[in-house]
């Protein structure tokens, strides 16, 4: 017998070999449901600590700075206090959501459109804010332009605190009800853009922003 035909044997042989392991499988899926049902193990702080207090302190970990707003209202004025102390134009390119907001009342110039490259400032929301990393969630769509969190030198996110969710799991399984299909494309931002490449010194903004500054309402 050709190695050949010993190999084809095996295959042949196949099926009835692993009838076995086709019940190992079920077994394995049935697990795999258990499992879902269960309640999840989080890390014991991510289990005790209040998601937003949490979300808040990872993020500044990551060299994101952050504002804690009552209302979405009070949003314009904190924006336009940021931006005077950085020495910003009053001017940003935002996501629809927020354009009713009464930006003229600050000085600020608030235009509804996707950033472009001389954009200095871009202001976003999030889909989810995750309290185990301090991260941001953005799913992108005609409302929702990926590229407003990734041109302009400073991102500014608005971040309300009933979207703030434990884990990374918990916001894709957020999407997953909310959403339905997932959308293009799920921006994950932790912190300003940085880099390690050139002599391993970290770099701020060598890829897109190098500043985040998250406004969490509520």
């Amino acid at each position: 017998m050709s190695a050949r035909d010993r190999i084809l044997g095996r295959l042949r042989a196949e099926p009835a070999a692993t009838a076995p392991g086709a019940a190992a499988s079920g077994a394995a899926a049935s697990g795999a449901a258990a499992s879902a049902r269960r309640p999840a193990l989080w890390p014991a702080g991510l289990q005790r600590d209040e998601p937003v207090a949490r979300f808040i302190d990872r993020a500044g970990r990551l060299d994101s700075t952050v504002a804690r707003v009552a209302e979405l209202r009070a949003v314009p004025l904190v924006v336009a206090s940021y931006l005077q102390r950085h020495g910003l134009p009053h001017a940003l390119a935002c996501w629809p959501a927020y354009a009713g907001l009464d930006w003229a009342a600050v000085g600020i110039r608030a235009e509804t459109r996707p950033a472009r490259a001389d954009d200095r400032v871009g202001l976003t929301g999030c889909f989810a804010a995750i309290a185990e990393t301090g991260t941001l969630m953005l799913c992108s769509g005609p409302e929702t332009p990926a590229v407003t969190s990734l041109l302009p030198e400073t991102h500014l996110a608005i971040v309300p605190a009933q979207r703030v969710v434990r884990s990374l799991e918990e916001g894709f399984a957020r999407l997953r009800r909310e959403l339905g299909a997932p959308p293009r494309a799920v921006n994950l931002v932790s912190g300003p853009s940085r880099t390690g490449d050139i002599e391993q010194t970290i770099t701020l903004g060598a890829h897109g922003p190098y500043r985040v500054h998250l406004l969490v309402v509520g």
